[in-house]
């Protein structure tokens, strides 16, 4: 992939983006996972008809799994 010509604005870009880039490491993380094809083209779909972001997906789908276990085995 070639490099975009640069410019005063990408130059400063790239400074600030190397300057912070293990603070935003330290901060945040991500799911490095596969999903079948199918199965993720479905996803992508459901969530753009939707307007939902895939951080929102997460977000709900772990406070409802929370909520299913706490209920099920009765844990506070």
């Amino acid at each position: 992939m070639e490099k975009k010509e640069d410019t005063p604005s990408r130059l400063r870009n790239r400074r600030y983006e190397e300057k912070n880039k293990e603070k935003r490491k330290a901060a945040n993380g991500t799911f490095s996972t596969f999903l079948p094809r199918g199965e993720l083209e479905e996803i992508n779909a459901f969530l753009k008809k939707y307007e939902i972001t895939k951080v929102e997906l997460i977000r709900q789908g772990y406070q409802s799994l929370q909520k299913q276990i706490k209920d099920s085995y009765h844990v506070e």
